[in-house]
C-alpha cells in the first residue's frame, strides 16, 4: 500500500532499511538558509538524504519576472529525483522541522510528475526526537533510479490564468499566509504587502493541532467544504508568498478525502514583480 499524504512516525521507523523507500530530509530556514543543511549534518533520520529548498526545490530566480522560490524545469527535477534513488516503485518520505511547511514542496513537485508515493511525516523531525527514534550524523545517498516523468500540468496555476479569471466569480483563490500578512499589515519577508484581489484567507496553521500534527480527516473536510463552497477542489487555487508553505493546504485537502487543488507556484512575490498587477488590503468584505 502507497503512502500518498501522511504516515506515521512507527510507520517510517518500520521501513528504514527498506531499499524502496526513500526519506528526505527537506529542514529549512527562510532566515539562515544553511541551517537546515546543518542540523542535517548534525542528526536526521537514518537513511536519510538531503533537499535544500533553494539548491534543490527551486529554479533560478529571474528578477522582475519570478517569485523567490520558482519551480525547477520538469528535467531538472527528473534528473534531480533519479539521482536520489526514486523510481516508480519508491515510497518517498518527505520531512522537515516545521509541520511539513516545507517538505510539501517535495510533495507537491513529485505528485505534479506523476509520483503519488509520497507521504510528508507527521508530526515532523520533532516528533521523531521526542520518541527517540534513532538517528544518524554526516552526509547519505542512495543509489541512482530512473525517474520517469508524467506531468500534470492541470495541478499547476500561472499568472496570465489568475489575471484572466480574476474577475470570475466561479474563481476560488486561497491565500495561505498569516492573516496579519494577507491583509498587508505586517509584510515581513516581501516588498511589498496585501493580497490578491478576490483571494480568500486560509492560513495554513489552521490545519495543525496544537502539538504541530495535522487535525483529524473529518476536522479538515468541515473546514475545506466551508472554505470552496460549491467550488470543487479540483478548481481551487492556493498560494503563499512563494508557493512553497501553499502546498500545505494542498496536502489537508486530500488528508480530508478530497480531490487535489492547484498550485499558484509563482505565488505572491511573482505577483508583485510586476508593478501593474493589482494588490489589496484589509480583510475580505
Amino acid at each position: 500500500m502507497a503512502f500518498t499524504t501522511l504516515i506515521s512516525s512507527a510507520e517510517v521507523a518500520a521501513h528504514l532499511d527498506d531499499p524502496t523507500w526513500a526519506i528526505v530530509d527537506c529542514r529549512f530556514s527562510l532566515t539562515d538558509p544553511d541551517k537546515g543543511r546543518r542540523d542535517y549534518l548534525a542528526a536526521h533520520i537514518p537513511g536519510a538524504i538531503y533537499a535544500h529548498l533553494d539548491d534543490d526545490l527551486s529554479g533560478p530566480i529571474i528578477p522582475g519576472v519570478t517569485g523567490r522560490h520558482p519551480l525547477p524545469s520538469e528535467e531538472t527535477c527528473t534528473a534531480r529525483f533519479s539521482a536520489w534513488g526514486i523510481d516508480a516503485e519508491t515510497q518517498v518520505v518527505v520531512y522537515d522541522d516545521l509541520s511539513g511547511m516545507f517538505a510539501g514542496r517535495l510533495w507537491w513537485m513529485l505528485r505534479w510528475l506523476g509520483h503519488d508515493a509520497v507521504a510528508v511525516l507527521d508530526g515532523d523531525w520533532r516528533l521523531w526526537q521526542a520518541e527517540g527514534r534513532a538517528v544518524r550524523m554526516g552526509v547519505e545517498t542512495r543509489p541512482p533510479r530512473i525517474f520517469i516523468p508524467h506531468s500534470r500540468p492541470h495541478l499547476l496555476a500561472t499568472v496570465d490564468e489568475l489575471l484572466h479569471r480574476r474577475a470570475d466569480p466561479a474563481l476560488r483563490l486561497f491565500d495561505v499566509r498569516t492573516v496579519e500578512r494577507y491583509r498587508g499589515e505586517n509584510e515581513t519577508i516581501d516588498p511589498v504587502a496585501g493580497h490578491i484581489p478576490g483571494a480568500i484567507s486560509a492560513p495554513y496553521t489552521a490545519n495543525l493541532d496544537a502539538n504541530g500534527r495535522f487535525l483529524s480527516p473529518g476536522e479538515l473536510r468541515e473546514t475545506y467544504e466551508g472554505l470552496l463552497g460549491d467550488t470543487p477542489s479540483t478548481e481551487a487555487i492556493f498560494y503563499c508568498g512563494s508557493g512553497v508553505s501553499a502546498v500545505h493546504d494542498l496536502i489537508a485537502l486530500e488528508v480530508a478525502g478530497l480531490k487535489a487543488g492547484r498550485l499558484y507556484a509563482g505565488s505572491w512575490s511573482e505577483w508583485i514583480a510586476d508593478p501593474a498587477r493589482p494588490i489589496a488590503t484589509g480583510p475580505v468584505p
